[in-house]
């Protein structure tokens, strides 16, 4: 999950802190030392993330691209200088366009705004563009909500006290309510101090950067990994009493399966996992990920030094074209396999399931599969040129039949006219006229539309009227007892009404007692 830094540096942050002992500190010299502080926590349990830092008064600049370099974050951190006014919504248009550009529109990331709360004077303010907000054109709409998932961390140099005296935190507060992606604001305890700045800045990194470690398990083989972004609690909605689901730090590996198969399923979020390093080499590689060059030695290659489970998995998934089927919790599964970065760089990946003991419905249940070994015969053929997913359900989907809708007024008027067609050319039309009319009554019941069923039955009588005298006697049996039957279903009467119950053709003289029934 990539990060961009959002740093203030207009003119308000120059304003002086009084430090004892020391030389007179500004809000700017507290932001970077906070600053510095999360990057070289990231430098060292983030390696394998990105970071930007984007700079902002009126105008906003992009300091630092996407990178993995904390000693140019840091320099670069070093080197800013001071502008005029505050303008945050032209600095988060800037966010927007740089994620997007980067990363497209559906990679998460997170946003760090370190500020001191003084949010601009007149046109061009926080408070004004809130203002007029509701009154834009779609060219002008305001950045938020960003355009792609995001969590809006705002660090204010300055404290609660300060913050509500000029009304800026309900401000702040709805920028987080307009970015709908979660986030917090964060503000300094007591004194302006760097032992506040620090503790300020030590909660945001035990909130979004804290490094999520877990136990891979595959029978009796294991590997220590970190997963990264940490993945957050999930709530099932569907609950009455719903309690967050997080995963267990132990997770355990079911079973393989090919990625033919697994498709290309929903899923909560995806995660990259790194085993743990084990030794110095392995650290400078970057563990779970695999280079394949020539003048470089292969992860898998190095690994062979110091063994590491979680390395020979990712190679045995990228080499065979499978996923590991693994075990987040109680009814929780999710999949690991092989994600290539680009032609010569692939990463261990984590995608999680929703919570379910069937989540993906082709296979089944989850607890259900079982090795193809215990099968009498391979499911999937001698050659592998067949599988035995998806799997059939044993009750056919509605959405699989042939149900009846009616949108429109049409729809409905041409489902009548082909009951008339066709009771016009009875008895030729028998079978079909009362297979339409079943399916119209069937519709009628289930939408409880007593008065269609009537209507089609006085239209029915009518045409039982209107028939010539050429026309054979059975025509005229048969659609007075049709019109009977839509009356008697017209009632509700449980007797007559039952939704599985199809009239059926009127057994006369003229058309005998073998006529097939429907």
């Amino acid at each position: 999950m990539p990060t961009v830094v959002l740093m203030d540096v207009s003119l308000s942050m120059t304003r002086p802190v009084a430090l004892e002992g020391s030389e007179e500190f500004q809000r700017k010299n507290l932001a970077i030392h906070g600053l510095t502080m999360l990057f070289e926590h990231m430098a060292t349990n983030y390696r394998l993330e990105f970071t930007a830092l984007v700079a902002f008064s009126s105008l906003w600049e992009l300091m630092v691209p996407f990178t993995r370099d904390y000693n140019t974050l840091q320099e670069a951190l070093s080197n800013l200088e001071d502008y005029d006014k505050t303008c945050l919504e032209s600095a988060l248009q800037g966010v927007s366009n740089i994620v997007q550009q980067e990363w497209g529109s559906s990679c998460p990331c997170q946003v760090v705004l370190v500020t001191d709360g003084s949010l601009g004077i007149g046109k061009g303010s926080l408070r004004h563009s809130l203002s007029t907000m509701k009154h834009r054109g779609d060219d002008k709409k305001f950045p938020l909500p960003f355009p792609f998932p995001a969590k809006l961390y705002i660090m204010c140099i300055a404290n609660a006290e300060e913050l509500q005296s000029s009304d800026n935190l309900e401000s702040l507060e709805q920028l987080l309510t307009l970015n709908s992606g979660g986030g917090q604001i964060f503000t300094m305890e007591g004194p302006l101090c760097l032992k506040s700045v620090q503790s300020m800045f030590g909660k945001l990194i035990d909130q979004a950067y804290t490094p999520f470690h877990a136990v891979l398990r595959c029978g009796n083989l294991s590997s220590d990994v970190q997963v990264f972004p940490r993945p957050e609690p999930v709530v099932i909605d569907e609950e009455v009493e719903p309690i967050p689901r997080t995963i267990l730090t132990d997770l355990e590996i079911v079973g393989f399966i090919e990625i033919g198969d697994i498709s290309s399923p929903p899923v909560l979020s995806r995660h990259l996992v790194l085993p743990i390093a084990v030794n110095k080499e392995v650290d400078e590689v970057g563990a779970g990920t695999t280079e394949d060059t020539e003048e470089d030695t292969s992860a898998n290659q190095i690994a062979g030094k110091s063994p590491n489970f979680c390395v020979l998995l990712h190679g045995s998934l990228k080499v065979e074209g499978m996923v590991a089927l693994v075990q987040l919790g109680p009814d929780w599964y999710g999949m690991l396999y092989s994600q290539a970065d680009s032609k010569k760089k692939s990463n261990l990946m984590m995608s999680l399931f929703e919570p379910s003991p069937e989540p993906l419905p082709w296979l089944g249940k989850m607890s259900q599969l079982g090795p193809t070994s215990d099968a009498k015969e391979n499911p999937y053929g001698e050659d592998d040129t067949k599988s035995p997913f998806p799997l059939q359900p044993k009750n056919k989907r509605s959405y699989a039949q042939n149900v009846t809708v009616w949108i429109k007024p049409s729809g409905l008027q041409t489902d009548v006219q082909k009951i008339l067609r066709n009771a016009r050319k009875l008895p030729e039309k028998t079978q079909t006229f009362y297979k339409e009319l079943n399916r119209l009554r069937k519709a009628a019941l289930a939408f409880g539309f007593w008065e269609l069923l009537k209507g089609v039955a006085e239209l029915l009588e009518r045409e039982c009227t209107l028939l010539p005298d050429s026309a054979h006697p059975d025509a005229a049996f048969q659609l007075s007892h049709a019109a009977q039957q839509l009356k008697l279903a017209s009632t509700g009467d449980s007797q007559y009404a039952a939704f599985d119950h199809n009239i059926t053709p009127m057994v006369t003289d003229f058309s005998g007692g073998e006529r097939e029934r429907m």
